[in-house]
């Protein structure tokens, strides 16, 4: 009679996930996580995510907020459960090059940059309607330069890398 097979390991859904970003991303990833695991155990637990919310001025988190974020994971936050958590949230994401065609639809010219009435205007009307407070945020993160242009190619940056070019 032929031993049992030992069943083979079930391979870990995050185990890719480390395919998902560049080298510089993991890295800002790690940064953060170090930064919210408040106290080192390796873990990001309910009195991490309070000590965060309290260190950027958010003093009154409720619990169920906290309980409700810890439910976004599968189990205990780990570095590769934050990373997983985010390359799901960020799955959805357009490339960047798709991104930039489509504003480039608005910009025959091709200068980069867009009339912020103008993006308002569409984004307010057009498809997936933006309300008023995700323009006035969209807005405060990304502001129109003096001539009240959007630098569109800067917020597609940002929307696929999660941050802002550096200048040369």
């Amino acid at each position: 009679m032929a031993p049992p097979k030992k069943a083979k390991k079930k391979e870990s859904a995050s185990s890719n996930v480390f395919t998902m970003f560049e080298q510089s991303q993991i890295q800002e990833f790690k940064e953060a996580f170090t930064i919210m695991d408040q106290n080192r155990d390796g873990f990001i637990d309910k009195n991490d995510l309070r000590d965060t919310f309290a260190a950027v001025g958010r003093l009154n988190v409720g619990n169920d907020e906290l309980d409700d974020m810890l439910k976004e994971a599968p189990g205990a936050i780990n570095f590769t459960v934050f990373l997983s958590m985010f390359g799901e949230k960020l799955k959805g994401t357009d490339p960047e090059e798709t991104i930039l065609n489509a504003f480039k639809m608005f910009d025959p010219e091709g200068t980069g940059v867009l009339k912020g009435d103008e993006i308002k205007y569409y984004l307010m009307s057009q498809a997936d309607k933006f309300s008023e407070a995700e323009i006035n945020q969209m807005f405060t993160m990304f502001p129109l330069d003096v001539s009240g242009n959007l630098d569109y190619k800067n917020l597609c940056y940002v929307i696929t890398h999660g941050e802002e070019k550096e200048q040369d």
